[in-house]
């Protein structure tokens, strides 16, 4: 007979295993409107490549040396790929409750790591188990080199989460590990302990939804970055996050066969930004116009929303985006903002791409209550971040670029190539409140003050012009707009072309939280 008792022992478990908690748990995930865990990973994944690690771990029941039941793990992990690229995957099976699955993700992790591919969580459960403490027979001393590894892994793979059901505790932690985190909206809620503990601790009785749903976070706090309708769009913005991504911070990131023309010139670009100074126009429109088949994936399109960020391809390079969007305090930075872009750069710098910023920025934004919230302090830091950043960075002025906001539009530090459109205009601050300011004695003491601020800005006004600035070098071009795209892609190629070949993670701390 040989070894054939033992291997059909490892069939009947591997199909007990896809069981998961049985028809009735099954059912109830279901009636939750959530897929199961194994549904998740085939609507993920490419067909028929999920490879599963630790199917046999769980819990086994035996009469009389023969296998009766097998109660599989409340973790799945495994390889896969997705659009032909290795990943790992992992997340809890809600379905099983209490089989102890922490040490199943933390070898999902390490296999991250040493094959050097991205991970990908689905994000849903509690954490912590009071029931287990009971089992346990003690508790336990809070350790955080617990977290040692998925901190270090921020640092040298792709790190995405998927929130498509609740999660507190040890998950919640998990989703803020994580350079790009979806919500499904109306499903998966994030918080440190859920309504339970909040109403014994605080007296608040809560839902879920309305103490940490996408609402919160992905609106207000900026925890996540983007929601979904549906767990399978959740899943298609997870694939297209990645599809601009090297599969680790030693790699390029993957080029893709173009569609669109190099050369091509959108007439648009030349109105499509108003003679009139003050009134906003659609920025979102103008990075289509730009990008290559007008694709561009944003983030976090909620939170800080005077700032725009995301991805796209020129001439199939894959691009990190940034941009100002004027129907928003006139595309001012405040603290939102400046996090969104400083988290922004740092993880296009970590995983080598290339910036394009369209810059139409008063300035940071200004007022007690930006003072009191820190914008100076966290637009400082996004100047930081630019000037440190190592990746080619191309800066295209479209209209206001002034002050300590408008030095984070470039990066000092390398070429700090400006390519100015002629509605283009800068300084260290807008004429018309640095005439008050500079003015102020002369305006007050004048027989008609009125005229006299007038008079002064007009005449400091007619020095505003770019091609002054062009004149003196102070500006590296003024451009056509509908060149705009023919030009980027002439000297990012360049630049990618002798681009030094990775050497490993950056010598600052990882991309997130």
């Amino acid at each position: 007979m040989g070894w054939e008792k033992a291997i059909e022992e490892i069939r009947r478990r591997q199909e007990l295993a896809l069981h998961m908690g049985g028809p009735e748990r099954v059912q109830q995930q279901h009636d939750a409107g959530r897929l199961t865990i194994r549904e998740r990973v085939d609507l993920l994944v490419d067909p028929g490549s999920f490879l599963e690690v630790g199917g046999l771990a769980g819990k086994s029941t035996y009469i009389d040396g023969i296998l009766e039941d097998f109660k599989p793990s409340g973790y799945i992990i495994g390889l896969a790929q997705i659009d032909g690229r290795d990943v790992v995957i992992g997340g809890e099976d809600r379905t099983v409750r209490g089989t102890g699955g922490r040490p199943k993700q933390r070898f999902a992790e390490k296999m991250a790591r040493h094959y050097r591919v991205p991970l990908i969580r689905f994000l849903e459960g509690a954490g912590a188990d009071i029931q287990q403490v009971e089992e346990l027979g003690h508790t336990y001393l809070a350790n955080s080199s617990d977290w040692s590894l998925p901190i270090d892994l921020l640092s040298e793979v792709p790190v995405v989460g998927a929130c498509v059901g609740p999660a507190a505790g040890a998950p919640a932690v998990d989703a803020m590990l994580s350079h790009f985190l979806c919500m499904v909206r109306g499903q998966g809620q994030l918080f440190a302990a859920g309504p339970p503990v909040v109403k014994r601790a605080i007296g608040l009785d809560i839902s879920k939804e309305d103490l940490g749903g996408a609402a919160i976070h992905v609106d207000q706090s900026g925890v996540a970055h983007n929601d979904a309708p549906t767990e399978a769009d959740c899943f298609a913005q997870v694939r297209r996050f990645l599809s601009f991504l090297p599969a680790n911070a030693c790699e390029l990131p993957p080029y893709k066969e173009p569609t669109d023309s190099p050369d091509r010139r959108a007439e648009e670009l030349a109105s499509i930004v108003p003679e009139s100074r003050n009134r906003p126009y659609d920025v979102r429109k103008l990075i289509a116009h730009v990008v290559d088949d007008g694709d561009f994936f944003e983030i976090q399109p909620r939170y800080g929303r005077s700032a725009v960020v995301g991805f796209a391809r020129m001439n199939g390079h894959a691009v990190g985006v940034l941009a100002n969007d004027p129907k928003w305090i006139g595309g001012a930075i405040d603290g939102p903002a400046a996090d969104k872009q400083t988290h922004f750069i740092e993880m296009c710098d970590f995983f080598n791409l290339p910036l394009i910023n369209f810059a139409d920025v008063p300035g940071v934004m200004i007022g007690p209550g930006a003072e009191k919230s820190g914008a100076l302090r966290r637009g400082v830091r996004a100047f930081w971040m630019a000037y440190k950043a190592t990746v080619p960075m191309v800066t295209v002025v479209v209209r206001k670029c002034y002050g300590l906001a408008g030095n984070a539009t470039s990066r000092a530090s390398g070429l700090n190539l400006r390519l100015a459109w002629p509605s283009g205009e800068w300084g260290s601050l807008p004429i018309e409140g640095g005439v008050d300011a500079a003015f102020r004695r002369e305006i007050e003491n004048a027989p008609d003050p009125a005229a006299r601020r007038k008079e002064l800005e007009e005449r400091l006004l007619r020095l505003r012009s770019p091609f002054a600035t062009a004149d003196a070098f102070g500006v590296e071009e003024i451009i056509d707009p509908r060149d705009t795209r023919r030009l980027i892609i002439r000297h990012l190629e360049v630049a990618i072309r002798n681009m030094p070949r990775p050497a490993g993670p950056k010598s600052y701390p990882g991309v997130r939280p």
